[in-house]
């Protein structure tokens, strides 16, 4: 095994798994599924870190190859039927700590996110995160201008959801 490839996964794991336990909360309604997905996603980083293209910024990369593997995930467990999400749902934390003052709101803003189709969450998980429109563009092969009317109809609905 090559050392500096081990070393670099390593790195880029511990910065950015936040990414990996946003997207997998967001295409997973229960816990066990959720730890599935993140161990097929931290192993398709591991698969495709030769080819990473350093013109990305890791954060997009990390995106793009979660993303992926969630949607083939979703899609291959399609089938499933979850008869106790609103129970699971409150047994998902990975640091309770941390979420105890917005769990209601962040419990929330996922079943939201649980609703969109997948190109809608992953437009909102990158906008959340701060990615730029041009970068959601790029990792998701579409126009920015796409990205930008994605947004705005995603606001409206979360507006109409809430109010």
């Amino acid at each position: 095994m090559n050392t500096s490839k081990h070393a670099l996964y390593l790195e880029i794991i511990e910065k950015h798994k936040g990414i990996v336990f946003k997207v997998t909360r967001a295409y997973c309604k229960n816990f066990f599924d959720q730890e599935d997905l993140a161990q097929e996603i931290f192993a398709q980083v591991w698969r495709s870190l030769d080819t990473y293209n350093v013109a990305f910024k890791v954060t997009t990369w990390m995106y793009r190859v979660a993303l992926n593997v969630a949607i083939s995930f979703y899609r291959k467990d399609k089938t499933i039927a979850y008869a106790h999400t609103e129970m699971e749902d409150r047994l998902l934390s990975y640091d309770m700590e941390q979420e105890s003052e917005n769990e209601q709101d962040l419990r929330e803003l996922y079943g939201f996110i649980n609703r969109l189709n997948d190109i809608d969450k992953a437009v909102l998980l990158m906008y959340l995160d701060g990615e730029e429109q041009s970068e959601i563009a790029a990792n998701l092969s579409i126009s920015v201008s796409n990205v930008s009317t994605k947004i705005s109809r995603i606001k409206q609905k979360l507006k109409q959801s809430v109010g």
